[in-house]
């Protein structure tokens, strides 16, 4: 997440900075000591997370806010804890009463992470599904990280389900898309991926073996044979 600190004091810039530098997930794009720097900076920079002090000359932090027709994340960072009511008004992430420590900051960025990555997940799931007559042969699209992803079927290993979302596999890595199993399943060609499970489709080239309810891929890799789906066996092996 890129993150902008506006703070009128050095000190807490030294402090943020520490801590932003100790957390994977964020990187400092920039910093200001004004509200009216920030106003300036956000016109040619895009920010996904703010770091915001209040009390701050000439325009203070929650008068800043309201300007903003489209915020990013905000964590405000300030001394008065009586701002805090009308500071979750405006829909901050979290609140840091100064001094904070590490532990606090970390608690308040995996908040900000949290509400990041479902809105992520809901702009994704608003780009629009390619119509079957669109795609290719031998490959299909999906959504994933707001983009259309092309994959060759040939490199999909299985799909398994996570609740309103499918891990799509290859032989090491999955790409996470807002589809449903049973959508998969009548887009895929039945002649090479089978439902071996409520949540799995299997494409039947990278089965090594059956062994009673477990499918062994060539990969290593086990997967549940359900017991509502044990008629799929002679499809898996050819029959």
């Amino acid at each position: 997440m890129r993150c902008l600190i506006v703070d009128d004091e050095p000190l807490a810039h030294d402090v943020i900075l520490k801590y932003i530098e100790d957390v994977p997930f964020l990187q400092t794009e920039g910093q200001c000591y004004l509200a009216t720097e920030a106003l300036s900076f956000l016109r040619s920079h895009q920010v996904d997370l703010i770091f915001l002090d209040i009390r701050m000359p000439k325009l203070s932090g929650l008068d800043f806010l309201r300007t903003l027709d489209h915020r990013p994340l905000v964590i405000i960072t300030s001394a008065y804890e009586e701002h805090a009511l009308e500071s979750f008004d405006l829909e901050v992430c979290d609140y840091l009463l100064k001094p904070f420590r590490f532990d606090r900051f970390l608690k308040a960025a995996n908040r900000a992470l949290s509400i990041f990555t479902l809105k992520q997940q809901q702009s994704i799931a608003a780009i629009p599904v390619m119509p079957a007559a669109q795609q290719e042969s031998g490959s299909i699209y999906i959504k994933s990280d707001k983009k259309l992803v092309q994959l060759n079927l040939n490199e999909i290993w299985y799909l398994e389900s996570l609740g309103n979302y499918v891990k799509v596999w290859n032989e090491q890595k999955y790409i996470l898309t807002p589809r449903t199993l049973s959508g998969f399943e009548e887009q895929l060609p039945s002649e090479h991926f089978v439902r071996i499970h409520k949540s799995f489709i299997l494409n039947k080239r990278f089965v090594n073996y059956i062994d009673g309810n477990l499918i062994r891929l060539r990969n290593g890799k086990e997967l549940p044979l359900g017991k509502n789906y044990r008629h799929v066996v002679k499809l898996l092996m050819g029959e």
